[in-house]
This record gives structure tokens, C-alpha cells and sequence, in this order.
């Protein structure tokens, strides 16, 4: 398989195996970001940088068996930088994903990012890419805040504010980069990212 630093990707773009040509993520990742396809990328499903790549287990990978938990290993095992599974969490695949979830975060020590289904997915990787292409380097504050978003429990976290679900969750992380900043933050710096109804809720919480 491709080790993750061997994929050069420019800012702004994601690299995406080819098995994705002509799916619902690739044709709603146009136009938003740029997507280049490429083969041999192995386990890989996408690289957003050249330290972050994603590996997507969709619906129907949960339902077939336990394959996708030998790819995970294996992308776990060949990946020494920033490892993202992206698993989709439906009515049919909700039984399987509490132990995917146990596998992945627990046992190896990955990100978990739960979507309903691919179109979900697309935003949260525009999102992600839109994050990274900001610069980072040259702030050491905003550096340590791009390592803290990322972190499961975090992003769990702030989940569990009402009004608040994945989404807002990412986009209230990436403004205020820690939960110490967010329980700080004044309704009317809320109400730009959220609006002014979860502002509330979540100043109320």
C-alpha cells in the first residue's frame, strides 16, 4: 500500500483512489474542492494532505463480514501520520457501530468521524481540507488547536450539547479550537458560527 507521506497533495486538493470515480462523494467533492483520482493508493480511500488520509468503511463494508476490520489494521499498521476513518452510521449498520467504534478509538487509537451516509461525508471532507488549507505553521497557537479538533473525545464532547450534532461540532471546534475557549465564548460569537437559536442553547448548557 502507499505510505501516507509518499502522496504529495497540494493545499486545497484531496487525492482520492480511484475506486470513487463517479460516486456520490466524488461528484459532490466538485466543485468545491479540487479531486484528483489516482491508482495504487492501497488501503487508502482519500489523502487530504500529506499527513492526513481517510479510509471510508461504508454501510454495506459494516454488513458483509469483518474484512473492513483486517483494513483497518493493515491502514492502522502501514500509516505512521494521521489516520481518519470515516464510518457510515445508518438504521441498517447502527448494530455493527459500537465495536467499530471500540476497535477504532480504543484499541487503535485512530479518529472516528460518524456520517449518515455519503453526502454527509463530502461536507466533512471539504470541511476538513478547508481547515488544513488555512495556515497553520506559522501560528504555534493555531497549530495546537488543529491537533486538539481532532481529538475523538472532544469531538464527542461537544456533541453532547443540544442543538448541537456533527457538524456544528466540527465548525464550532475549528472556530474556537479548544472547550475551554467555546465555554467562554459570548452568545453573539456563538450566534456567527451557529445561529442564534443553538447560540443559546449551547451558552444556556
Amino acid at each position: 500500500p502507499a505510505a501516507a507521506g509518499s502522496v504529495v497533495v497540494p493545499y486545497g486538493h484531496v487525492v482520492g483512489n480511484e475506486k470513487w470515480r463517479g460516486s456520490e462523494i466524488a461528484q459532490r467533492l466538485q466543485g468545491k474542492i479540487k479531486l484528483i483520482f489516482e491508482d495504487g493508493l492501497g488501503l487508502v480511500d482519500f489523502h487530504l494532505s500529506n499527513k492526513i488520509c481517510i479510509l471510508y468503511i461504508s454501510e454495506a463494508d459494516l454488513v458483509a463480514g469483518d474484512d473492513f476490520k483486517r483494513r483497518l489494521v493493515r491502514f492502522r499498521n502501514a500509516n505512521s501520520l494521521g489516520g481518519i476513518v470515516i464510518v457510515e452510521r445508518t438504521q441498517i449498520s447502527d448494530q455493527y457501530f459500537i465495536a467499530v467504534q471500540k476497535l477504532v478509538v480504543l484499541e487503535l487509537g485512530m479518529v472516528l468521524l460518524p456520517v449518515a451516509n455519503q453526502a454527509e461525508a463530502s461536507q466533512l471532507i471539504t470541511q476538513l481540507v478547508r481547515e488544513q488549507s488555512k495556515d497553520h505553521n506559522s501560528n504555534p497557537f493555531l497549530r495546537k488547536q488543529c491537533s486538539q479538533l481532532l481529538e475523538p473525545s472532544v469531538f464527542r464532547t461537544v456533541q453532547q450539547i443540544p442543538g448541537v450534532g456533527k457538524t456544528k461540532a466540527l465548525l464550532l471546534l475549528q472556530q474556537f479550537g479548544s472547550i475551554h475557549r467555546l465555554c467562554n465564548a459570548s452568545v453573539e460569537e456563538l450566534e456567527v458560527v451557529v445561529g442564534q437559536t443553538v447560540a443559546q442553547q449551547i451558552h444556556t448548557f
